[in-house]
């Protein structure tokens, strides 16, 4: 009897042991560990054009090489669950003035979460199409998300669906069908999340250093701005660190190494283990270099101006041009 006992204790050991995944390896993924772990993680596919994610792929022959070549992404890996762009940010209302794009509340992001199928204690991977720089910075402002209401075991998978397809692994452009979750915000982690407040001690003190992710031209106020910011310019004291930096041009949008990323901020004047505020127009682009400084190359001092340039500005608050048009 204990040989028996023994026996399918054992084999209920080695039954968890083999289901089991303890967690994302780090906060990029490859492909290679995603197809390893697939059955074992819930993917998050997000993704503004929803439509693509029950199309087929596109490829177009290439005139030198006569081989097909992946010009547009379409489906998704299977088993993922997605998540539209669309409804990850929100409208809200601070000090009487409405904000848009921002982090919604608690309540709503929860909904949101739950209507994709995520449970409590989940090991999420969260892919975009990864045609482009703006598809990666999806999966980054999803991670901040997650992450700023608690989740903490998550993952980006480098490249997205189109790393996946490239490397010839199964895609599906079947409809996902998903039950819904039981996930819950358990914080509101503020050690990540810059407010208007925050940022105006960071100008008056020089503590903090402030990083616009934004275009040159965006940084330096010149010919035009984004039509929800309601003046030119940059932030008193920013420096510039363009968001086309972080990730490779060409479809697979690739995540910049840490090195050749330190040798470029050092380039700009940023200091990469220094307390820092990212900021953009809206909080989408700047969750890009703020994956990459916090969670990527590792410093842990590293905030994310939710409102970015669009509170900034609607609030009145001062503004720097280089230039005079």
């Amino acid at each position: 009897m204990y040989r028996i006992l023994s026996f399918v204790f054992a084999l209920f050991a080695w039954s968890l042991a083999t289901n089991a995944v303890a967690g994302v390896p780090g906060p990029l993924v490859e492909t290679d560990w995603l197809a390893k772990n697939q059955g074992k993680v819930v993917i998050l596919d997000v993704r503004k054009d929803v439509k693509s994610f029950t199309k087929k792929p596109v490829y177009k022959k290439d005139k030198k090489t006569k081989k097909q070549k992946l010009v547009k992404v379409g489906g998704h890996i299977p088993g993922a669950r997605l998540v539209n762009y669309k409804k990850v940010r929100a409208s809200i209302t601070v000090d009487g003035k409405k904000v848009t794009r921002m982090v919604p509340p608690k309540k709503d992001f929860e909904k949101l979460m739950k209507s994709v199928g995520l449970n409590k204690g989940d090991t999420v991977v969260i892919v975009s199409k990864g045609e482009s720089n703006g598809d990666m910075t999806m999966s980054t402002r999803l991670y901040w998300q997650l992450k700023y209401f608690g989740h903490k075991d998550l993952a980006i998978l480098n490249g997205g669906t189109a790393q996946w397809t490239l490397d010839k692994r199964k895609v599906s452009s079947k409809a996902a069908k998903v039950k819904k979750g039981n996930w819950v915000a358990t914080a509101e982690d503020m050690s990540i999340f810059a407010s208007s407040q925050d940022v105006a001690a960071a100008v008056k003190s020089k503590g903090a250093q402030l990083v616009d992710t934004r275009s040159v031209s965006l940084f330096m106020g010149t010919w035009y701005k984004s039509s929800y910011v309601h003046a030119k310019g940059h932030i008193e004291g920013a420096k510039n660190y363009p968001n086309e930096l972080i990730t490779k041009p060409k479809l697979p949008a690739r995540f910049i190494s840490s090195k050749d990323t330190r040798a470029l901020m050092d380039s700009l004047g940023i200091d990469a283990a220094s307390e820092s505020i990212t900021y953009c127009n809206s909080g989408h682009l700047a969750s890009g270099t703020w994956f990459l400084m916090s969670e990527v190359m590792g410093n842990k001092k590293v905030k994310l101006y939710d409102g970015s340039m669009h509170q900034w500005t609607l609030e009145k608050r001062p503004t720097t041009s280089v230039t005079s048009n």
